[in-house]
């Protein structure tokens, strides 16, 4: 697949991109059994933000593309590292992980408004991550963004999806500007999607998300990769994934088989 210019210079420039009717039904619904064996036999790393009466309505899972096939077949052999090369203008990608997050309709707990890059052990700004809807999304759903925030050459306290920072912080990052109380400051993007659509975003860029108002589930699969200037990282903090296997060194490049290159 060829990416139109104008959707790299919205990547480039505005930190987020969305790009309309990019993937097939079949790889649509070869990510949902994903999914489904997924949250059947979770991962350590599975978390529960939300439940009501018992249910779970807001949950989340990672790092599982070596044990799910599903996902190993779209990582590898879909479009979409492609699709990220051409985005981050890169000539190398490599894996970063993938990350599974689910609202199901009624789940009212919002995603606090974070910026993914310090939660991760990775530098650089060719960076990728793709957030693919199962579901059809209102716009009333959708991640926002806060347009450019990637260009502010800042970097953010973490914040736990619970709602409070790392109790194992980086003293050199910053706390997060109260964005919700401040929206006319700020540039927001959001839309409404269908699958087969997707939303590309820089590691640096503010996002958050609503709770699920609609009654359409909220699965999400999101994939991210990185680019020809990325290194490992060595944070003060916590970082998220945690990677515990990599044994690479801050500043090297990110060839590890945690982390794959894909030949594009």
């Amino acid at each position: 697949m060829v990416v139109n210019k104008d959707i790299i210079n919205d990547y480039k420039n505005n930190g987020v991109a969305l790009l309309r009717n990019v993937l097939s039904n079949d790889w649509l619904k070869k990510l949902a059994q994903g999914i489904e064996k997924n949250f059947q036999n979770p991962s350590q790393y599975k978390c529960v933000y939300e439940k009501e009466n018992g249910k779970e309505i807001f949950y989340d899972d990672y790092c599982n593309w070596q044990r799910i096939e599903e996902y190993k077949d779209f990582i590898f052999n879909s479009d979409i590292a492609k699709i990220a090369a051409q985005l981050m203008q890169s000539k190398k990608v490599n894996l970063f992980h993938e990350h599974i997050l689910i609202k199901e309709p009624g789940a009212t707990k919002r995603t606090p408004w974070h910026q993914d890059q310090p939660y991760y052990c990775v530098d650089g700004k060719d960076n990728c991550s793709l957030w693919i809807p199962l579901d059809k999304i209102s716009k009333e759903v959708c991640p926002e963004f806060v347009k450019f925030s990637h260009n502010w050459n800042k970097k953010y306290l973490p914040t736990k999806f619970f709602g409070h920072t790392y109790e194992k912080k980086d003293d050199e990052f910053e706390k997060i500007p109260d964005i919700s109380n401040n929206l006319k400051d700020y540039e927001i993007a959001s839309w409404e999607l269908n699958p087969g659509d997707l939303i590309a975003f820089n590691f640096s860029i503010i996002h958050g998300a609503p709770g699920n108002s609609s009654e359409n589930r909220r699965r999400a699969f999101s994939v991210r990769f990185v680019g020809d200037d990325a290194t490992f990282a060595k944070r003060k903090g916590e970082v998220s994934p945690p990677f515990p296997e990599v044994k690479l060194k801050h500043g090297d490049k990110m060839n590890s088989p945690s982390f794959p290159e894909i030949k594009v």
